[in-house]
């Protein structure tokens, strides 16, 4: 699945179209880094130009507008750009539910579905770890089954708070989000 902001459909594009529109390149500016501010102003302003010379020629001028717009983005987080991805793509329940709780500033639905996920998956880990703990000592196999549950959820429920604990997500490391 490509990242959120690489569709159409997606916050950057969303905010390019609103820049466009309104003519207002401050819209798009805080998308991309500081370092790509200059290049994304010059293509807003040959994009505004273009898209004079007709309806085709504005939709061309636009899109490749999107395209410089996500690939600046993408660059600021150290990320590949791999093309703009269509609209309409299944994010799974929590992208919406997130960006809902930012218009609310509500994030406890957020909280919830994500806890109960968590929940579930290590639950099913710790089973399937149980299930295989009391094998025969004679029998490899089931030893080896019991040591890949085991080690799974361990290393799943380590892994999963290393990430909670310290996991970096569009640039935040490069400066703390407490304010």
């Amino acid at each position: 699945m490509p990242p959120h902001c690489d569709t159409m459909d997606g916050p950057v594009v969303k905010a390019a179209k609103r820049a466009l529109d309104t003519g207002n390149v401050n819209f798009i500016l805080p998308w991309v880094p500081k370092e790509a501010e200059y290049d994304l102003k010059k293509a807003f302003e040959k994009t505004l130009r273009v898209r004079k010379q007709g309806r085709e020629v504005a939709e061309l001028a636009d899109y490749w507008f999107f395209e410089t717009a996500v690939r600046l983005h993408r660059e600021g987080e150290g990320a590949p750009y791999t093309g703009l991805k269509p609209a309409g793509l299944d994010w799974g329940p929590i992208v919406l539910k997130a960006e809902k709780a930012i218009e609310k500033g509500d994030a406890k639905e957020v909280i919830e579905v994500i806890s109960h996920a968590v929940e579930e998956e290590l639950q099913k880990r710790f089973k399937h770890a149980m299930a295989w703990r009391k094998y025969d000592e004679n029998n490899v196999d089931a030893a080896r089954e019991y040591i890949q549950a085991m080690l799974g959820f361990v290393l799943y429920s380590h892994n999963l708070y290393t990430y909670i604990k310290g996991g970096k997500e569009h640039g935040e490391e490069k400066k703390g989000y407490e304010h």
